[in-house]
């Protein structure tokens, strides 16, 4: 650690690279090198040296099986930020997530793709995620959420089947297991769809993330669509959070999730009721409207007759 110390105050670099913490050491310093004290103290040295000059610097680390990063938290906790890179499930694209970030968003992610010559930006990463989409499939539902500044078109996929066990199976890729559990009871609860005897098996396609609340409506009405065997009209588009009462709640820059549906060329969207004329000034997609999780499910299932049981509180 330090011969490359040394050599990088000699140079005067712009950037430096470490690759990676846990080959370096420091002679004075107990322990092999990728030891909890070796890691600390050189990462304690290039934090001293990165904030004394001013120039940035990157440290790559290993990872452990579960995916997290390897060694002791105390790293993480000195750095400004740290960065995850990530394979998607589409092929020779990669993600990078932000954990932790001083000076911005950790909501942001980075799609990039992997050439001959390296990594290439991805600009419009919402035409990668639905490049493989099949048009008005069964248990598949678009919405458009926001990771940091910008908005992705996401497919959340639903596959539900008759369980033969006392417990049927829940899982949960890409979306958060407590909401995923809170949609289903309010689907039975106020509109009388039971998954009760249904393994549910919920998937967001490439590796993309949905967990946001503006995506209760789109996970809804996938599990639907797969329950009743019936692609969700107008191309599957939906945004909306779910409250615990049926209701439609409103969710942040609609305007912005909009525009890029419009980008994409999708034509409609199951929205929450909100100021009509404003997004029929600012939008060309075509807003349906809803004030009720009921509601909701009729426009986007207009052909399944009867399909919402009851609505209210009436227990069954």
């Amino acid at each position: 650690m330090s011969v490359i110390l040394d050599h990088i105050q000699r140079l005067s670099p712009t950037m430096v690279v470490i690759d990676s913490i846990q080959s370096v050491y420091l002679p004075d310093e107990n322990g092999a090198p990728g030891t909890i004290g070796q890691v600390r103290e050189c990462g304690t040295a290039l934090l001293r040296w990165a904030k004394t000059i001013g120039t940035p610097v990157m440290i790559t680390g290993h990872m452990t099986k579960d995916g997290s990063l390897a060694g002791p938290r105390v790293l993480e906790h000195m750095v400004d930020v740290v960065l995850y890179l990530e394979e998607s499930n589409l092929g020779s694209y990669r993600l990078i997530r932000g954990e932790k970030n001083r000076f911005g968003s950790t909501n942001e992610v980075g799609v990039f793709e992997m050439k001959h010559n390296g990594l290439e930006e991805v600009q419009n990463p919402s035409e990668i995620a639905l490049a493989s989409r099949i048009s008005n499939a069964v248990g598949s539902a678009i919405v458009p959420v926001i990771e940091g500044t910008r908005p992705l078109l996401v497919e959340v996929q639903a596959l539900t089947t008759p369980s033969y066990l006392p417990t049927p199976r829940r899982v949960a890729n890409g979306v958060d297991m407590s909401r995923m559990m809170m949609v289903i009871a309010v689907l039975f609860k106020r509109a009388g769809l039971s998954f009760a005897n249904q393994d549910v098996i919920i998937n967001v396609a490439g590796g993309f993330r949905a967990t946001e609340p503006a995506a209760d409506l789109a996970l809804a009405l996938a599990m639907i669509s797969s329950l009743y065997n019936t692609p969700i009209a107008d191309g599957g588009v939906a945004l909306g959070e779910i409250g615990l009462g049926g209701e439609m709640r409103v969710v942040s820059q609609i305007p912005r999730r909009l525009s890029e549906l419009n980008k994409m060329g999708f034509a409609s969207c199951v929205v929450p009721k909100n100021d009509i004329q404003f997004l029929a000034d600012h939008s060309n997609v075509k807003v349906n409207a809803t004030q009720t999780l009921q509601e909701a499910i009729k426009v986007a299932f207009p052909k399944v007759p009867n399909i919402v049981k009851y609505g209210g509180n009436k227990d069954e």
